[in-house]
This record gives structure tokens, C-alpha cells and sequence, in this order.
């Protein structure tokens, strides 16, 4: 027998719970939640309260008679998922919400696997590889499949694994991967194909699968089991994902199988948002999901609760550059605090430093706490100069989501170098760059070590041909001592910028490639340090600043080459200095955006891929609307580049596209030089872009 519901209404006709919806959410809001069932694309600006829609969709749908294990809720993280389902407990009083399927693809796939693995050839009890775990039996195949690592340059399994995840995320081909990401592996190609497969089998073989098998495997499942994929597509009568602009290909697949027959998929995200397609997100998923489903209804939640009208003003003429989008206004509900974004040319790179630094300091004294403060970069490098001035200031800082720029392996490695030459005595560097030869590990690195300490020239006495105590590699110990030789003679002695170069040229560079997937970056890290590293006259000068700098922040100078790495400090409160990647997410009453020029913002790197300019401009996007209420953007005027020529910054294509009168150009100084190139001197000139 069918259940009767007794829903009360108020005075203008509406149900009781309705009514307190409305009062609760605005019009934009309160349309998505009551939607009616169907495929729905919801575009939620930056600062429009997505997560409380998506919330109180899910308690109207419950309230609406539908069974919470009818409910998919895909997000990405569990917290994120627990929150939102505990605030849903709490609006509809339902004591089942626990039973909606919620969290991360990667949990709702492990649990649908448990029930259905030994459909797929798996037993139920299978052992789930996390990131460190792959990374070691990867190292198991690549023993398995005979490749000496020793004798040819190969990728570390760190590598290895990003190789193979980006090609099952993107359901590309690992060839085309390797040609696209890593092209200087290409004539690997074949063995790393044949290692993929030995680490498939051996899984298999074993019970285990790593993360991306999670997704594979559901996928697979529900492709291959006809009457297992339509079990669950009558089930999810309504399918919710959070953050659909980040979504990959593989995702955005089991969604469309699952939502197959009820169709009730409404998707939530951000187009102007979407800024991680280098780690496998597909674009297109969003951008064309009216395509993939033609009868979808479009909502847009453009009332911003976060940013003041000049801010948005910024951020709505930015964004409208990009040709493919849904295109929408941010509209504020702050009133006008009367500060204009503001654009402040620098002499030079240290000018950018004191100014950021000193006005932090100001904003500090009118009462705003460093919490709420963040520095914003596109790349880690451009933070080098920033670090160093913040802690001769004695601000305390932390690194959102990484380490600090002197932390870093790659850096501790290049200094590790530059302080042995300074004391050739020095235990920790020796051991670290030691490490670093090809079959040099612990044992042997201790062992070198040992003989070093009681010689009065270790130099000397690695050159030796008897040496007894250098590795079994003899090319990798030849190349080690040409460095060596090349690094202290008297042309290089007292040259830090000329060593790092070498440093990187001879060596160091190949062993980014085969150690990170992100060498690229780190190789312009090093070369940022190199930059920085010219205006010290001997090495002795640059390295007892970095260890005096240090010693200040973390009371002692083993900071930078020690193998422990300090976080933070015990400050109660800390500025925040991040990439705009990692801010994704949060905001702050003040940010700055540093290094606003062309050839930093966009980096010149992330253009050389196709559509690559309108991932940057969203990413610029992302930067503007971390603000509240006070924006800052800086850029140098005059910069060194890594030829030791002196060149001229033109502001970022992304400010130059806008409208002067969006900015208040600051002067910090009255004498500033002047030139003929599109630069920004003397206060509020705004003729530099016509």
C-alpha cells in the first residue's frame, strides 16, 4: 500500500520545510535544491556557497521520500563527504542519512568491489597498495624484468608510477604519455610498457590493487557485467559529484554508466576553476556534459559571499578572455570596502620583497592577523627572494601544502655540493651527495666517509686511483670526480651561480628526470638559485648567509642539508605562501599575487600544450578570488635572467588584458626610471596599455 505523506504548509502555501529553505538559502541556491529530477549542470562561481547547496539537495531529496541508499555523493575527500552528510542529519532529523553512498570515487569503488571482486577475478579480501607500496613492488618488476638501472639511465619507481597512473586516469596509451610528459624516455618506451604489464599480473597474481585499480576495476566491472552495472544504475536514483571540473576521463565514464537509466545526475562545479589538468583532469567533462546529456538543465550560482565588488570586477573582465566557458558575473554581496586592487611595480626582485614584507608588517599594525594574510606564486621558485626578506624580518610564515624553498631535496643536494667545497671536512653533506651515485647507499656512503674524515685533502684523496673505498661503478665515480675537479677549480672556487650551473649541467639534471616527475620545475628552481646566487662575490659569502638565515629561523645552520625536515615554527599565528594551486579552495582578507609579469604568469612552461593559456587564465582566476577584501599584485621591473643579462618585465598578459581603471597603480618610488616599453611608473598611470 502506498505511504501517505502529511506535509504542513505555511500561510503562503508553501511546506513548512520549503519555507525554511528559502529563508536559509538565496534564490539562486534555493532553485538548484528544489530541481526537479533530472541531468543538471550546477556552475558555482568562486565563493558562492556550493557546498551548502549540495547539502541541503541532499536533505531535500531525503525529505522528497527518496531512500538515502538510493543516493550517490561523490566527492573528493572523505572529510568533505562526512561533513556534508552530518549537516544533512542535522536538517532532516533522518536517522538512515549514514546509508547514502558518500565520499571519495575511490571509497564508493572499494565498496562496491568488495561485493562484486570475485566477479572481475579477485577475491574479496584483496589488499589495497597505497603510493609508497606501488612504488616498491614497481621496483620488485623492474627487477623481475631484467633491466640494469645501474648500467643505462632509467626512471625510479617514483617516476615509473606517474607514468602508469597518468595513462590510466587519461585512458591514454603509456607511449603517448611518455612523449607527451616525459619525452626524454622515449627510447624506453618498450620496457616501461613491459614492466606495466608484469606490475598488472603480478597484482593480479597477488590479491592487491593499487589506487587507480580501484576506479579500473569498477569500470571494468560495470562494462563487463551486465547485470552487476544495471543492479546499481536502478539503485542510484540520484547521483550528486562535488567538484566536477576536477574530474577525469575515467570518472566522468563511471558516472555516465551509473546514471544511465534514472539520468538524476546533477554535477556541481566551476568551469573557470578547472586548473589541474596537469595531474590528469579532464576539461572537457564539464565543458561538455551539456553535450553528453542534451535534455541537462544549466543553473549558476553567481551571488559571492566572499569578495568585494572591485575585486570581482577584476576577476569577472579576467576571465571573460577565455573563448570556451560558461560564461557568468560574480555579483557581491559585500559593500564596497573602497579598496581598488592594487598593481605595484618593482625596481627589481628585492624591491618586490621589502615592499610585500613591509606592508605585511602595516597591515599587521591595522589589526589584521597573519593568518589572514597570503602570498600567492605560480611557481615555488618565485618565493626564493620572499622567504629570505620574511625571515630577516622575523615574520613568521608557512609553506600551504609544501616545504620551504631551502628544504627542498633538490636544493639540499646542490648546496650539499657548494659546502663541501667550502669545508671538505663537512660529514652530512658528503653523505648526501655521495647518496646520489648510482649503487652508492648507506653502507658505502659511510664507508667513503670514514676515509675522508682522517685525510688532509679529501679532495686529493678521491682523485686517487687506488682509492679503496670508492663504489664498484667506476664511470659513475669518474663522472662524480670530474665534478669535483671542475667545481673547485680556480676559475669556479669562489663562483656559487657558475657552480650550481655545473652542478645541474653535469648530472644533476639527468637525475631529476629519473627521480621526480616534476623535474622540470625543480630544474627551474635550481636555475632561480643559481640567478639569486650572482650577487655573492665567493661561495663561502652565499652559504654562511642561507646557514645565518636559517640558524635564525630554526636555531641551527644543519637546517638546509639535514635530513630532517622543520615545519613551521611555534608562532601562534603564521602568513600563508603558497602556489595558487595548492590555495584552490581557500581565502584570505588580504592576498598578494606575486610575479604578475609575462614569462612568470602564465608560465611559459604550461603554454607549450594546446588550450594551455585558458588553463592559465583560470588559474589567474583562481588567484584573484582567493581574496576577501584587499588584493595586491607586484612584479619587478628589471630582472636578471640566467645569461646574466639584464631584462626588462612587461606585466602579465592577464593585466594587461584588463581595463586600467581596475587597478590602482602604486609608485614606490618618486625617481623610478623610465622607459619606453609598456611598463607601470608613477602613481596611477594608467596609459601603460593603450
Amino acid at each position: 500500500m502506498a505511504r501517505k505523506y502529511i506535509i504542513k504548509r505555511d500561510e503562503s502555501g508553501l511546506p513548512e520545510r520549503l519555507t525554511r529553505y528559502r529563508n536559509e538559502l538565496n534564490e539562486e541556491q534555493f532553485r538548484v535544491v528544489t530541481a526537479k529530477p533530472n541531468a543538471t549542470l550546477v556552475v558555482a562561481g568562486a565563493g558562492t556557497g556550493k557546498t551548502r547547496t549540495i547539502t541541503y539537495r541532499v536533505a531535500y531529496l531525503i525529505e522528497q521520500g527518496i531512500s538515502p541508499q538510493r543516493i550517490l555523493l561523490a566527492t573528493f575527500t572523505n572529510r568533505a563527504a562526512r561533513e556534508m552528510l552530518k549537516r544533512v542529519e542535522l536538517l532532516t532529523g533522518s536517522q538512515n542519512v549514514h546509508r547514502i553512498w558518500g565520499g571519495t570515487f575511490h571509497r564508493i569503488a572499494n565498496l562496491i568491489l568488495r561485493k562484486h571482486a570475485a566477479s572481475i577475478g579477485f577475491d574479496s579480501n584483496y589488499s589495497i597498495l597505497d603510493a609508497e607500496d606501488s612504488r616498491d613492488f614497481l621496483s620488485v618488476c623492474v627487477d623481475e624484468a631484467g633491466i640494469d638501472t645501474k648500467a643505462k639511465r632509467f626512471p625510479k619507481p617514483q617516476v615509473l608510477q606517474d607514468i602508469v597512473s597518468y595513462a590510466n586516469n587519461t585512458d591514454k596509451p603509456i607511449e603517448d604519455v611518455i612523449i607527451e610528459k616525459y619525452p626524454y624516455f622515449e627510447p624506453l618506451t618498450q620496457q616501461i610498457k613491459r614492466i606495466d604489464s608484469i606490475y598488472i599480473k603480478r597484482k593480479k597474481e597477488r590479491n592487491l590493487m593499487d589506487y587507480d585499480d580501484l576506479l579500473l576495476n569498477w569500470k571494468r566491472l560495470l562494462i563487463e557485467k551486465s547485470e552487476i552495472a544495471n543492479l546499481y544504475a536502478e539503485q542510484f536514483e540520484h547521483i550528486l559529484v562535488d567538484e566536477y571540473q576536477d574530474t577525469n576521463k575515467l570518472q566522468a565514464e563511471i558516472i555516465d554508466i551509473l546514471a544511465v537509466k534514472h539520468r538524476n545526475v546533477m554535477v556541481v562545479g566551476d568551469d573557470a576553476q578547472s586548473i589541474f589538468a596537469w595531474r590528469g583532469a579532464e576539461f572537457t567533462n564539464i565543458y561538455e556534459f551539456p553535450k553528453r546529456y542534451a535534455e541537462c538543465t544549466i543553473y549558476k550560482l553567481e551571488t559571492n559571499y566572499r569578495s568585494t565588488p572591485e575585486i570581482l570586477d577584476l576577476a569577472n573582465v579576467s576571465i571573460a578572455n577565455n573563448r570556451k566557458q560558461f560564461p557568468k558575473v560574480l555579483q557581491a554581496v559585500k559593500k564596497s570596502k573602497g579598496f581598488t586592487p592594487a598593481l605595484i611595480p618593482c625596481s627589481d626582485v628585492e624591491q618586490q620583497s621589502v615592499f610585500i614584507a613591509s606592508r605585511i608588517l602595516e597591515l599587521r599594525d591595522e589589526g589584521i592577523n597573519l593568518e589572514e594574510i597570503a602570498v600567492l606564486y605560480r611557481s615555488h621558485y618565485h618565493s626564493l627572494e620572499l622567504q629570505l626578506e620574511l625571515t630577516r624580518r622575523n615574520i613568521p610564515y608557512r609553506i600551504q601544502s609544501g616545504v620551504r624553498f631551502f628544504e627542498q631535496a633538490h636544493i639540499k643536494d646542490v648546496i650539499s655540493y657548494l659546502r663541501i667545497i667550502v669545508n671538505p671536512k663537512d660529514e652530512l653533506a658528503w653523505k648526501r651527495i655521495l647518496k646520489m651515485i648510482p649503487s652508492v647507499g648507506n653502507a658505502t656512503a659511510n664507508r667513503i666517509y670514514e676515509s675522508l674524515a682522517v685525510s688532509e685533502n679529501p679532495f686529493a684523496l678521491v682523485k686517487k686511483e687506488d682509492f679503496a673505498c670508492k663504489p664498484r661503478s667506476a664511470q659513475s665515480w669518474q663522472n662524480f670526480v670530474g665534478l669535483l675537479e671542475i667545481l673547485v677549480s680556480d676559475a669556479n672556487r669562489n663562483n656559487p651561480a657558475k657552480q650550481i650551473e655545473l652542478i645541474l649541467t653535469n648530472g644533476y639534471e639527468q637525475h631529476l628526470q629519473e627521480t621526480y616527475e616534476n623535474a622540470e620545475a625543480r630544474t627551474e628552481d635550481l636555475k632561480q638559485l643559481a640567478l639569486y646566487a650572482q650577487k655573492y662575490d665567493s661561495t663561502e659569502d652565499f652559504l654562511s648567509e642561507l646557514a645565518l638565515i636559517s640558524t635564525e629561523r630554526f636555531g641551527s645552520p644543519q637546517a638546509i642539508v639535514g635530513e630532517d625536515v622543520v615545519q613551521g615554527g611555534e608562532e601562534d599565528e603564521l602568513l600563508t605562501l603558497t602556489s595558487v594551486h595548492q590555495a584552490k579552495g581557500l581565502e584570505w582578507k588580504v592576498v598578494f599575487i606575486i610575479w604578475a609579469a609575462e614569462g612568470k604568469f602564465p608560465s611559459p612552461r604550461a603554454l607549450k600544450e594546446i588550450d594551455s593559456e585558458e588553463e592559465e587564465r583560470r588559474l589567474w582566476y583562481v588567484a584573484l578570488t582567493r581574496a576577501q577584501d584587499e588584493l595586491y599584485l607586484t612584479y619587478p621591473l628589471m630582472i636578471t635572467d640566467y645569461s646574466r643579462q639584464t631584462v626588462l618585465q612587461k606585466p602579465s598578459r592577464f593585466v594587461m588584458e584588463c581595463p586600467p581603471a581596475l587597478f590602482e597603480i602604486w609608485s614606490l618610488e618618486d625617481d623610478a626610471p623610465q622607459f619606453d616599453a609598456p611598463v607601470l611608473i608613477g602613481e596611477k598611470k594608467q596609459d601603460f596599455i593603450n
